[in-house]
């Protein structure tokens, strides 16, 4: 294994090419004619790569050719994730970012073990309990105004997160990771159907802002598909930050812009939102700190499942799942049968969830009781394989289990924004990153920062405004220096202390049962790993009725489903205007070196999958 000193310079002088230019001055500047692209092509797309060497696979083209060329230069899976990430924040910036946040989960091949840093975005000092409630009526201000304003950002980690993750394991500095992303910042992308869907989307609220409507709507158009897409304020923004180290973000001069921004939002003139100040203040970027946290584990089928443990609910709800499913025994020979056991499975984990996860800093999270077997037998004998249960289904108690008891009233499920972007990337020595990154909902608050290039999230709305249930105690409201629960559930599965399977997806509160039914697939129902992601997905969170994607409604499983009580509705659209349900990117490893990437073949307008040296 390579270390950051010993590192030959192959990869420091190949992405050195980039010069780190002094930043200029902060203010907008007017948007330049929207540029054709005549004869100018994104990197090739594909779904599936097999091959050695290493492999990155992310929803987009860009990102991916730029973690490939960090490996086929030398440097390991952690600077290919951050690399990728970074350049995910300039083609994908309406989901992810240096305004947001997220978990990193990593694999370490010589100690065989598993790592993770938790880069929630958190809540500023002055946030409190009723921070999201109007004081003339008690009840929760409107969801569309808690958004699209600045009391909904959180203090953003994905900085810190990479800034942490390459000291602790990477080969290059954060300057070299960010090159790069800097270089398709200056020179720009090439505008496709989803980057438009999705502008045209937030059309309506981007408008409202100076700045977003100065840069992502050039001449006050949207932007043409086919065209370039330059970003030079973000260019200049990663420039400094790879020149301070981050200080920039969080002692230093983006900070300043950024804290200005989030309390006092650039609105347009004659808009008429309602936009409140938030509460940011810079000495809560100053106390901003990422927390290495032990993973999740649990076992499934003699494999160890390692995630993401609290803040984010991703690994103890998956974790529930499949230590539920454990009891039941899918098979393929009874598609019907499973599809309603892992439905089942998921709803009783999140009735679980919804009571009992936030950030543990602030509650006595059940980590590892929610993870119990015997916990799983008991909530497992909740199931009838000839009828569906009716939600919203009573938590559970871990730490007193009652049996096979339904008896009590839960909750229903909060809102959770659906966007957030994944992607996974190995390398040569047998390292392996699953990396989930958000800004929240897709174009996050809306608000970019004047001059700086990035929009800022709305991760405090992943609070629950008012607590869920009267009389019950809430863990996820919210709270000065709080991270609100997440959903994200970056997956690393091991057999005998060796990768099998890396997975994880967007798509909020989606995003534990896409991952679950991507395992469910793989390894119950014997589909490859590219047949699982590309599979129909369902996603039942203990609600009245269970979401689900076209080819799904149009299944035959959906009238045996329905018989047993199951009501399905159409999802709602999430990155795009389309009924979708997350967007997978995934590894499976094989002998001799052997990595399967996986990205999606269609959803999100299909993903990229690369390895270092392809073969059969």
């Amino acid at each position: 294994m390579t270390t950051r000193r010993t590192l030959v310079t192959a990869a420091s002088t190949a992405l050195l090419t980039l010069p780190l230019l002094p930043h200029t001055a902060a203010a907008s500047a007017p948007a330049a004619p929207q540029e054709t692209a005549p004869g100018l092509r994104p990197p090739a797309k594909q779904a599936v790569a097999v091959g050695d060497g290493g492999a990155v696979a992310s929803v987009n083209p860009y990102a991916t050719q730029v973690g490939i060329d960090v490996l086929r230069r030398g440097g390991n899976a952690i600077d290919a994730a951050v690399a990728t990430a970074a350049a995910l924040g300039v083609v994908e910036p309406y989901s992810c970012g240096v305004g947001g946040g997220g978990y990193f989960v990593y694999y370490d091949a010589r100690t065989r073990t598993v790592h993770t840093i938790d880069g929630r975005e958190t809540g500023p000092a002055r946030m409190r309990s009723d921070s999201f409630t109007d004081p003339a009526t008690g009840k929760a201000i409107p969801f569309d105004d808690a958004v699209n304003s600045g009391l909904s950002v959180g203090v953003p980690g994905t900085p810190a997160t990479w800034r942490k993750a390459l000291d602790a394991w990477g080969t290059l500095s954060l300057a070299e990771a960010m090159r790069p992303a800097i270089r398709i910042a200056d020179e720009g992308f090439v505008v496709n159907e989803q980057f438009r869907a999705q502008t045209e989307m937030n059309e309506d609220r981007f408008r409202d802002f100076t700045s977003t409507a100065r840069l992502f709507l050039p001449n006050g158009r949207l932007p043409v598909v086919g065209s370039l897409f330059r970003n030079p304020e973000l260019a200049r923004t990663y420039r400094e930050l790879a020149r301070t180290g981050m200080d920039a973000m969080y002692f230093g001069d983006i900070g300043r812009d950024v804290v200005r921004t989030v309390q006092d939002p650039p609105v347009a003139p004659g808009a008429t939102r309602t936009v409140r100040p938030g509460l940011m203040e810079r000495a809560d970027l100053a106390a901003y700190r990422v927390v290495m946290r032990a993973p999740t584990r649990t076992t499934y089928h003699g494999l160890d499942v390692y995630s993401m443990a609290p803040s984010s609910s991703g690994g103890t709800t998956v974790g529930e799942a499949l230590n539920i499913l454990e009891n039941l025994h899918l098979s393929p020979a009874d598609k019907v049968q499973a599809l309603h056991d892992y439905l089942e499975a998921s709803r009783i984990a999140f009735a679980d969830r919804n009571r009992w996860v936030g950030d543990p800093a602030f509650s006595d999270v059940p980590t590892q009781e929610l993870l119990g077997k015997e916990f799983a037998k008991d909530r497992a004998c909740l199931i009838r394989p000839t009828t569906s249960l009716t939600s919203p289904v009573a938590p559970g108690d871990p730490r007193h289990p009652a049996g096979c008891s339904d008896s009590g009233t839960g909750a229903l499920e909060p809102y959770e924004g659906r966007s957030t972007t994944h992607l996974v990337a190995s390398d040569r020595w047998g390292n392996v990153v699953s990396y989930t990154l958000t800004i929240e909902q897709t174009g996050g608050s809306a608000i970019t920062v004047p001059g700086r290039g990035f929009l800022l999230n709305n991760e405090l709305t992943d609070f629950d405004f008012t607590p869920l249930q009267a009389g019950v105690p809430d863990p996820n409201l919210p709270g000065p220096g709080k991270r609100p629960r997440s959903s994200m559930s970056p997956t690393i599965v091991l057999r005998g202390g060796k990768p099998v399977i890396a997975v994880g997806s967007p798509g909020g509160a989606t995003i534990i049962t896409t991952v679950l039914q991507t395992l469910v697939n793989r390894l119950d129902l014997g589909m490859t790993l590219p047949e699982a992601v590309a599979a129909p997905r369902i996603s039942q969170r203990n609600g009245a009725t269970t979401e689900a994607e076209p080819a799904f409604l149009d299944s035959p499983e959906r009238p045996a489903l329905e018989a047993l009580g199951e009501r399905f509705v159409l999802a709602p659209p999430a990155f795009t205007p389309s009924p979708e349900i997350g967007a997978v990117a995934a590894l499976e490893f094989g002998s001799h070196g052997k990595v399967t990437a996986v990205a999606e073949p269609k959803r999100r307008g299909g993903g990229s999958a690369m390895v270092v040296h392809q073969r059969s």
